[in-house]
């Protein structure tokens, strides 16, 4: 028998199915584990060895929610999850794709919803976009030098802005014609022939167009009636694919729309359906109950197959001046970031009455919201004047004797983008984010990677939800075993999915994340800033927690190990594009085929 390529030796093993681990040594030859041992296993001159003594050896783990459409394109190693042990990441999300529009229409969609730079997401697509279509987009995927593998949905406002454009498409007044929907359907039908998980769509009016010409606009797939969801749901239900969406957070939830959408009842097939998000909002704290219910109740009783994302972590995000997504939710803070001038927008934020507009807005208790509007719940991080540094915008507010929308816009006027300030959303309360990490109707996931670069960084979620399972079990007040755990940040995943990833067994893609227990401290929760040169040299939020995934193997190949990435990596392919509903022989068959 030829060498192993590779040897895990000594580690705890979680095969990524929720059952118990077991003591075992890996063998791994061309990208398959073919051996799962008690017994020492043989090492060739050229095997690496992987000591996993004292640690967990698990399946790679499973990011089904990112927005690297466009950095994929040139960093394919994707770094920031891999050091993380993610080996599987889905793009796609929220209806945003770069599949079928053109490179401006792509980056005018992206990058004011997702605060990724508008230039720089237009540079790359001009450069490197050459497919028209979803299997060309799959075939250029394949070509490049990819870290983890990747699979992906197809953007409702991707597909509606090719058909209709992007002026028509965002045009409250225009309902596709019978042919157009006809020419949506057939896209969509493409993309699922070539291997997509299915659509991503969006209703929630806060996701805003960038650029010049239709800036501000909600999205495109916002505009969609019913009549046209549910045309292109029918496709969805009728291959066995996936719904991925957002309800509205307004005064008219359209929430009943997706349950009844997703039933199975009656003859025809559920749809599956995943849905953002589960959370324990500070906004509205008594829907967290709802949330915890609502599914596990549907899928028993309507026969539903629907899911809610969860990020397991709380939900902070971090904000450069008025530069922060949740403003887009009422009509003054979209007022401000519709102006891209500078100079334009600091004239209106001293305008007494767009102050008072402002401070109407924020003391609307009545008003649907995701941020809960409290500048006394809202943290200086950094600014000129350190002795803020520490202070909330309230505290600052009762020291001048303002109001603390008063005193926020006065020191955004001053510092602009140099005044840093953080505030926590969801996920705050302990007892009810670990009822949602451990509810039946809850899937891992909404950790935006690729996204809101300044905002947020949850690019390790899984090795801190497993922190948290570590910690709630030395303190003898368990919610998840940690075969659990693992089951549902990989395997439990894959399998709703249908993409060939999430588990470790003796026949199955060796892609895998060795874990240091002793690594699960408080540096899981640090946040650091690193360069992004592919975005003109801004400093994104990242992780950094080294000391807990210590080696990532992808396809076979050890591709991280104690915080270094190894030769090659980024410059020669080790992910793949995972296509949906194709298992490893399949894949097999096809590659031997094209070869």
């Amino acid at each position: 028998m030829p060498d192993f390529d590779v040897v895990v030796n000594g580690g705890l093993w979680f095969d990524g199915t929720g059952s118990a681990p077991l003591r075992r040594n890996l063998g791994i030859r061309d990208g398959i584990v073919v051996r799962a041992s008690t017994r020492p296993l043989p090492v060739g001159p050229d095997t690496e060895v992987i000591d996993a003594a004292g640690k967990w050896v698990l399946p790679g783990f499973v990011d089904v929610h990112t927005h690297y459409d466009a950095e994929v394109l040139v960093s394919p190693g994707l770094p920031e999850s891999v050091r993380h042990g993610v080996t599987t990441v889905v793009l796609g999300n929220c209806s945003l794709s770069t599949v079928y529009s053109t490179p401006r229409e792509c980056a005018d969609l992206f990058s004011r919803v997702e605060a990724v730079p508008h230039d720089s997401v237009l540079g790359i697509l001009e450069e490197n976009k050459i497919w028209q279509n979803p299997a060309e987009y799959v075939e250029a995927l394949e070509s490049l030098p990819l870290g983890p593998n990747i699979a992906g949905f197809i953007g409702h406002s991707d597909i509606r802005t090719h058909v209709l454009g992007l002026g028509r498409g965002t045009d409250k007044r225009i309902e596709p014609t019978a042919r157009e929907l006809e020419q949506m359907g057939a896209m969509l039908t493409d993309a699922v022939d070539a291997g997509f998980l299915g659509l991503s769509s969006m209703t929630n009016a806060l996701d805003k167009i960038d650029g010049d010409e239709y800036r501000s606009r909600s999205l495109p797939s916002t505009y969609a009636r019913w009549k046209e969801f549910r045309f292109l749901n029918r496709i969805l239900r009728e291959r066995g694919k996936i719904l991925q969406s957002a309800p509205t957070i307004n005064l008219h939830p359209n929430i009943a729309g997706f349950f009844t959408e997703s039933s199975g009842l009656g003859r025809r097939k559920p749809l599956k359906t995943s849905l953002l998000s589960a959370a324990d909002s500070k906004a509205y704290p008594p829907i967290v109950y709802f949330m915890l219910a609502a599914a596990p109740l549907l899928n028993r009783f309507a026969k539903t197959d629907f899911k809610w994302q969860h990020l397991p972590v709380p939900f902070t995000v971090y904000a450069d001046g008025i530069d922060l997504v949740v403003f887009e939710e009422f009509g003054a803070g979209a007022a401000a970031l519709h102006l891209e001038d500078q100079v334009e927008r600091n004239a209106l934020l001293q305008d007494e009455s767009y102050r008072r507009r402002f401070r109407k807005d924020y003391d609307n208790k009545f008003s649907p919201r995701i941020w809960h509007r409290n500048f006394y719940d809202a943290e200086i991080v950094g600014c000129p004047d350190e002795t803020l540094i520490g202070k909330t915008f309230g505290a600052v507010g009762d020291l001048g004797g303002v109001h603390p929308v008063d005193a926020y816009l006065d020191l955004v006027v001053k510092y602009g983008t140099d005044l840093r300030w953080r505030t926590t959303i969801a996920n705050h309360r302990p007892r009810f984010a670990k009822k949602l990490a451990a509810s039946s109707g809850v899937q891992m996931g909404f950790g935006d990677a690729g996204a809101h670069l300044r905002n947020m960084a949850f690019y390790n979620y899984p090795i801190r939800l497993l922190k948290k399972v570590k910690d709630a079990q030395s303190d003898r007040k368990p919610f998840l075993t940690v075969e659990r755990a693992v089951h549902r940040l990989t395997g439990e995943l894959a399998d709703w999915y249908g993409i060939d990833a999430g588990h470790l067994r003796e026949g199955d893609r060796a892609d895998l994340v060795v874990v240091d227990p002793a690594g699960l401290d408080a540096t899981v929760d640090g946040l650091f800033e690193a360069e992004v040169p592919e975005y003109g040299g801004l400093r994104r939020m990242v992780n950094r927690s080294d000391g807990a995934a210590v080696a990532t193997v992808i396809n076979g190949r050890l591709v991280y190990r104690d915080g270094e990435f190894a030769g090659g990596f980024g410059v020669t392919r080790t992910g793949r594009f995972l296509r949906a509903g194709e298992s490893a022989a399949d894949r097999s068959e096809r590659e031997t085929i094209v070869g």
